[in-house]
C-alpha cells in the first residue's frame, strides 16, 4: 500500500480559510456592535436633552409662547454666553442650543463632542390656549430632536430636521408633548 502525501497540507489550508471566515464574521458582528452602541448613546442624549427643555417650558408657563422656535442647536447663531439673554425662555433657549451642540463635554482639543452629531431642537405648539368659560382648553406644545443616524432606517414622522441629513432615513427625531398647566381658567 502507497502512503498519501500532501493531506496533511490540504487539511491546514481548509481549517485556515474557515478561521479566516469566522474571524471575518467576528469582526463584522464588533462593526455593527459599535454602531449599535453609538447610536443607543445618542438616543440617550436626545432623551436627555428633550427632557430638559419640557421641563423649562413647565417651569415657565406663563412664557411658553416664547420658547417655540425651530433647528435650534447645530448651526444656529447662538454663542456660548447665555447670560447676556434678556428673558428666561431666550436663555433657555441659548443653553439648550449649547447642550445639543454638545457642550457638556470636549476632547483634547477642546471641540465640543457631548451630543449627538448634527444635534437640531425645534418646539412647536399644536394646540392653542383657550380660557373660554366651560372650555378651559391647554396649549399643547410638541418638543423634538434630531440627529443624524449611521445607518438607514425609516424615516421619522416629527418634522424636526427634515431635509438636513441627506437621506431622509439618516434622520433620527424624537418627540415629546408638554402640556402648558391652565393656571386661571375657570
Amino acid at each position: 500500500m502507497r502512503a498519501q502525501n500532501g493531506t496533511t497540507l490540504i487539511e491546514v489550508l481548509i481549517t485556515i480559510v474557515i478561521l479566516a471566515f469566522g474571524l471575518l464574521g467576528i469582526a463584522v458582528f464588533q462593526s455593527k456592535a459599535t454602531v449599535g452602541s453609538l447610536e443607543s448613546y445618542q438616543r440617550a442624549q436626545a432623551i436627555v436633552l428633550l427632557e430638559d427643555m419640557s421641563a423649562r417650558i413647565q417651569g415657565n408657563p406663563k412664557a411658553a409662547d416664547s420658547y417655540i422656535a425651530s433647528n435650534i442647536g447645530t448651526g444656529d447663531a447662538r454663542g456660548d454666553d447665555c447670560s447676556a439673554e434678556a428673558t428666561r425662555a431666550a436663555r433657555d433657549l441659548c443653553e439648550w442650543s449649547r447642550a445639543l451642540k454638545g457642550a457638556s463635554e470636549a476632547d483634547a482639543s477642546n471641540a465640543k463632542v457631548g451630543a449627538m452629531i448634527g444635534a437640531l431642537g425645534c418646539v412647536e405648539r399644536i394646540q392653542n390656549q383657550n380660557n373660554a368659560a366651560g372650555v378651559c382648553q391647554p396649549a399643547v406644545y410638541q418638543v423634538s430632536v434630531s440627529w443624524q443616524g449611521l445607518h438607514e432606517t425609516q424615516a421619522p414622522a416629527l418634522a424636526c430636521g427634515k431635509d438636513k441629513y441627506g437621506k431622509e432615513n439618516n434622520r433620527r427625531t424624537i418627540g415629546l408633548q408638554v402640556v402648558n398647566p391652565l393656571l386661571d381658567c375657570i
